[in-house]
């Protein structure tokens, strides 16, 4: 059985699809089904053939890379996507997390790190780069009003900055000195307040709805 993650990588510009491809596949865990530029071709690469993970660029010249997210979900695409981008803004950003994105990436990020993501998303994790969960985080300052603004303790919040911080939740444990089940049941526990049932959703739902009461 080939147990090694399959990677579609959807970028307008040839030269950086090629060379991530050459790059990703020098890890013999990868295996990179196919790389394209449009969003068409991407949606008809995931009807015939298996993938894991899509690299999604977020500007794809003509077209915006996140219509792939809507789109893909018409034909029930189970694989996890990963924005890789130059930039986004940080509206385009929570709205890619709550359209369905594992993730962010940026470009001039290095590639240890994407190599990293890949993984972390392909395990049901969220991947925030650190400077884009910055920028989220300072640039929502009203907390909605449709949202209760339940307080969260303090263990909850040290764990939710761990995942906005883009952590595992082992990792999380380990700078908290908690074990990782403590970590596990903070994480429910705020599942369970905000309704969500995915780290992905949890971000959106932290930096969008509660900056100024959970993360201030």
């Amino acid at each position: 059985m080939d147990k090694r993650i399959h990677i579609l990588i959807v970028d307008d510009h040839t030269l950086f699809r090629e060379s991530l491809t050459r790059l990703l596949e020098a890890d013999t865990d990868f295996q990179v089904a196919h790389a394209c530029a449009s969003v068409g071709e991407a949606l008809r690469t995931i009807e015939t053939t298996p993938i894991d993970v899509v690299l999604l660029d977020y500007d794809l010249s003509e077209e915006m890379g996140v219509r792939f997210l809507a789109q893909s979900k018409l034909v029930n695409f189970t694989g996890r996507v990963l924005m890789v981008t130059s930039g986004m803004s940080d509206a385009a950003i929570l709205r890619s997390i709550d359209d369905g994105a594992a993730g962010i990436f940026l470009k001039n990020s290095p590639l240890a790190e994407l190599i990293q993501a890949i993984y972390r998303v392909t395990k049901g994790e969220t991947w925030l780069d650190p400077g884009v969960a910055k920028a989220i985080i300072r640039a929502v300052h009203q907390p909605s009003e449709t949202v209760a603004k339940d307080k969260i303790s303090d263990r909850e919040r040290e764990v939710l900055r761990g995942v906005l911080e883009g952590l595992s939740n082992k990792e999380i444990g380990f700078n908290l000195g908690i074990s990782e089940g403590t970590v596990k049941a903070a994480l429910q526990q705020l599942f369970a307040r905000t309704g969500v049932r995915s780290r992905s959703q949890l971000v959106r739902i932290a930096v969008e709805k509660h900056s100024t009461d959970w993360l201030g």
